[in-house]
């Protein structure tokens, strides 16, 4: 059938009335993130760690809720709808073993041990181990606290067993001063001090080193860093906000004979205060910062975004979006004053998403001032400081490239160079120079990371059904949102990029009219709502009367009907924006699976809006549900 524009505009009244409607008192918003198997077995393991008795309404409750949420196949994965992995299901598994009367759990232990016989071997140590370090490889900031809790849990058989299973963890490393890890560029190593400490003495105290030299300095370095992880642990008590990691420290600490150290009460206290209602954990506490400007920048789509957010409301939006700003050497990861993080609570450290995010917000709310202007100039030199060799820009520090927390990014860099753009007009001539040099460094490294197909992957959003487990929908995406806002005369040769870019998006469109993170896979709002934003946007940059007559693009009326397509989709699965299912796109530290529930609103509204701007300049209606 035809939808009409009524339909589009009432569909984005409908999410823009719930998306104001899930802002907290003080005018930003939170959002609600999924709860979490592996925050949850994680975190009541460590409470009973600590005190059994006192803490047994949180291990019954979380044994519970991981009961009634065990997957069909006897596994978990990290969300409740997402598949079962080896390492959520090992420490579910583990979690179990603080109860002693297991009755009542018969069943879901059999069933589980049945899922790890069939995706390990056996419920041999050796090969729960080893199936556990193959997901993992090289990388041991994970796999060693998995192993590390299941050892704690007996779950790898004795002691002398179990702890030559698990690679110790060098914590002395941890007791070099920060301008040595700086100048052999190991800053990256800060974001895993806590696990790093913690683990690596429960390891030292369970099993001491055979080399005479290593032995020595971690027996002489267990007090010093020890004492960093106190002054490293953010007033929340919480490191990164987030359960798993903080639980790690908690219960390594205890099983150390650490268990009356400040740092082990605070991280108990968070555990505590970071529980829901129903038993469960998040995997972090929340993604503030970051919804916030989602849904500023979504908002500011609409021509009535003066009447959506007041000039009162955009001031106390602005007001706190500026009081996130960190204005000093980071404590915990040394970085530069300048960013800004995911969250609003201590536990956060800046990110180059989370501040490129607030630069773009501060611009759409359309306030000037010279407290503005400063914080706008103090968080683009922090990410032209991020700014990698290769031109990409990285998550959290400059480094090698070889791991997560360094490794240049397409989305990051992409969003990056859209909040150069915004302010570039705004700053001084000065630091224009170097947005211009930063600015092509950038896409030259687009250009160079771009695949064959055309597509882009993200590094911190994925797909479950896609292969690899990486979403290109979502990377392409947010690449190309990004670019919209550049000038012509700044994109140079990322032209054709862009043009491939659109053709192979085109291309995964599913028959239904969505999109999902790859070809064939199933569509979603949060994929379908970016693809036809991105789309949107490459309209949105093209004259009305000669859309394709333009070499650097593809056929502008195929790019119309993807949009009207993807458009039409949207409108039919939310149900005119009244209902909603979110997805677990996003991952956490060592690919843990997340969903926001507040990001199918925010995407799917801003995508709808760019449709109804470009209805508005003057594109041919044709929405389509079958």
């Amino acid at each position: 059938m035809i939808v009409e524009t009524g339909i589009l505009e009432q569909t984005i009244r409908n999410l823009t009335e719930h998306l104001l409607s899930r802002r907290c008192s003080a005018g930003h918003w939170r959002g609600h993130l999924s709860s979490s198997a592996l925050s949850t077995a994680t975190a009541l393991f460590a409470l009973a760690l600590i005190d059994k008795t006192r803490y047994r309404s949180f291990t019954e409750r979380g044994l519970d809720w991981l009961a009634a949420n065990q997957n069909a196949d006897g596994g978990w994965g990290d969300t409740v709808i997402s598949g079962s992995n080896i390492s959520t299901t090992m420490l579910c598994w583990a979690a179990f073993t603080v109860v002693e009367d297991q009755t009542s759990y018969r069943q879901t232990l059999v069933r589980v041990e049945k899922w790890l016989v069939n995706r390990a071997g056996s419920l041999r140590s050796a090969e729960l181990a080893e199936a556990v370090t193959h997901k993992y490889g090289e990388d041991r900031t994970f796999s060693v606290p998995i192993l590390t809790m299941c050892a704690l849990a007996g779950r790898l058989g004795n002691k002398d067993t179990s702890w030559k299973l698990i690679k110790a963890l060098a914590f002395e490393f941890a007791a070099c001063p920060r301008w040595v890890l700086r100048f052999f560029r190991l800053s990256v190593v800060s974001y895993a001090f806590p696990a790093l400490i913690a683990i690596g003495q429960v390891h030292y105290y369970h099993r001491k080193p055979r080399c005479p030299l290593k032995r020595l300095a971690r027996h002489f370095t267990r007090r010093r860093t020890l004492k960093l992880l106190d002054e490293i642990q953010p007033s929340s008590g919480g490191f990164l906000e987030a359960a798993p990691l903080t639980s790690f420290v908690v219960m390594s600490l205890a099983a150390a004979g650490r268990m009356n150290r400040d740092v082990v009460s605070r991280g108990v206290e968070f555990l505590t205060n970071s529980v829901r209602d129903d038993g469960s954990w998040p995997i972090d506490t929340n993604l503030a910062t970051w919804v916030t400007t989602l849904s500023v920048s979504a908002l500011s789509r609409s021509d009535d975004f003066g009447v959506f957010l007041s000039r009162d409301d955009r001031v106390n939006i602005q007001r706190w979006l500026l009081g996130q700003q960190y204005r000093r050497e980071h404590p915990y990861t040394a970085a530069a004053a300048g960013g800004w993080a995911w969250t609003d609570l201590p536990g956060g450290v800046p990110d180059a998403d989370d501040t490129a995010g607030a630069l773009i917000a501060l611009s759409n709310l359309g306030l000037s001032g010279d407290d503005v202007t400063a914080a706008a100039e103090a968080g683009i030199k922090w990410l032209l400081g991020l700014q990698n060799k290769d031109g990409g820009i990285p998550t959290f520090c400059r480094g090698w490239m070889k791991l997560a927390f360094d490794q240049s990014a397409p989305d990051l860099t992409a969003h990056a160079v859209a909040a150069f753009d915004a302010w570039y007009e705004r700053v001084n001539p000065k630091l224009q120079t170097r947005i211009d040099r930063a600015i092509k460094r950038a896409l030259v490294y687009l250009s160079n990371e771009q695949r064959e197909d055309g597509s882009w992957t993200p590094l911190w959003f994925g797909n479950e059904s896609a292969p690899g487990q990486a979403n290109p929908v979502y990377g392409t995406s947010r690449v190309l949102i990004g670019l919209s806002r550049l000038p012509d005369r700044k994109k140079g040769p990322i032209g054709r990029c862009v043009n491939d870019a659109v053709r192979w998006l085109i291309s995964v469109q599913n028959p239904d009219g969505g999109w999902g993170g790859a070809k064939t896979v199933g569509s979603s709002i949060e994929e379908t709502a970016l693809a036809v934003d991105a789309l949107a946007g490459v309209l949105q940059g093209e004259p009305v009367s000669n859309c394709s007559g333009r070499e650097a693009y593809t056929d502008c009326g195929d790019i119309r009907e993807a949009v009207m397509q993807g458009a039409a989709w949207l409108i039919d699965r939310t149900e005119q924006g009244r209902t909603w299912t979110a997805a677990p796109i996003g991952l956490y530290f060592a690919k843990l699976w997340y969903y926001e529930e507040i990001y199918p609103v925010i995407f799917a509204l801003s995508a709808l809006s760019a449709v109804h701007r470009l209805i508005k300049k003057g594109f041919p209606v044709n929405l389509r549900i079958d």
